[in-house]
């Protein structure tokens, strides 16, 4: 197996036995959600992924809601999941994505390109009434060497630089209501990063709720970015999750080398010295 952004649920059905498949089931206003219905049915082999605990790092307070775990402790965790260098990985969730391509990017920042996301996810695995298991599984832990990519995540000093740098283009994954500012659930100050775009990640999807083609995907991110070069992209959303759907949407539409800003909105919004639009 080789695949490096996106595997269908058919394909997965016929090769259960060759790749360590990882449940990152999660739900922001429930954070035992996830394993409770991994606990419940998975697909079989996968081992669960937390969100909050296995995903992200330590929060400050500053430095968002999401933040990026340190790279040593994070090759701890794909260890213990019992993911060895080279080997392929699958990740899901419970349908989108969107959880999955966080674990997608990671993998990938960390140096391990044989990772992809399960395509519909685990909604699209069970309406096709394929095998589940109950109960938490393991696999033996492995040693992984990190080699963390620098060039595939900016700060917000990068960010602030880039604003009005009209060679590059900042990226807002949220919804279009969060991005205009008309509204604000999850933190404390409204609006978007000056100079952003917004590409709402689930336009990346169709109506049966799996990705659009690439030749599609590839036209609807050039409506919002024009023809800036993909490696002068940097992605974000509220806290560096769903802006990695947009960065896995990209690279399946063969537009490689865009960024993340992990610290995303919540980051941003959280120093009143920093600039903040509203509106389209």
């Amino acid at each position: 197996m080789s695949f490096t952004t996106l595997i269908s649920t058919g394909v997965l059905a016929g090769h259960l036995d060759d790749p360590v498949i990882v449940d990152c089931r999660f739900k922001l206003d429930d954070e035992a959600w996830g394993r409770r219905q991994y606990e419940a049915a998975h697909i079989p082999g996968a081992v669960y992924a937390h969100l909050d605990h296995d995903l992200s790092g330590p929060k400050t307070g500053t430095n968002g809601r999401h933040p990026l775990p340190d790279a040593g402790v994070l090759a701890q965790t794909v260890g213990r999941l019992g993911i060895a260098n080279g080997v392929q990985v699958v990740a899901y969730d419970q349908d989108n994505g969107m959880y999955a391509s966080r674990l997608w990017w990671l993998l990938r920042w960390l140096g391990h390109d044989a990772v992809a996301v399960l395509d519909g996810g685990f909604a699209k695995w069970t309406a096709e009434r394929r095998e589940t298991r109950c109960g938490a599984e393991t696999r033996p832990p492995q040693t992984v060497v990190p080699a963390p990519r620098g060039d595939m995540v900016v700060d917000a000093a990068v960010v602030t630089s880039l604003m009005q740098n009209h060679e590059w283009r900042l990226i807002d994954a949220r919804a279009a209501e969060r991005y205009r500012g008309d509204v604000e659930p999850l933190d404390k100050v409204a609006g978007h990063i000056p100079g952003a775009v917004n590409h709402f990640f689930q336009t990346n999807l169709d109506e049966s709720g799996t990705f659009r083609s690439p030749e599609d995907l590839r036209a609807r991110l050039r409506e919002s970015l024009g023809e800036i070069s993909a490696d002068h992209i940097v992605c974000y959303c509220g806290s560096g999750v769903t802006a990695c759907h947009d960065l896995l949407a990209l690279e399946h539409a063969g537009l490689r080398g865009a960024k993340l800003y992990a610290g995303s909105w919540s980051e941003w919004c959280s120093d009143p010295g920093r600039p903040i639009e509203s509106g389209d």
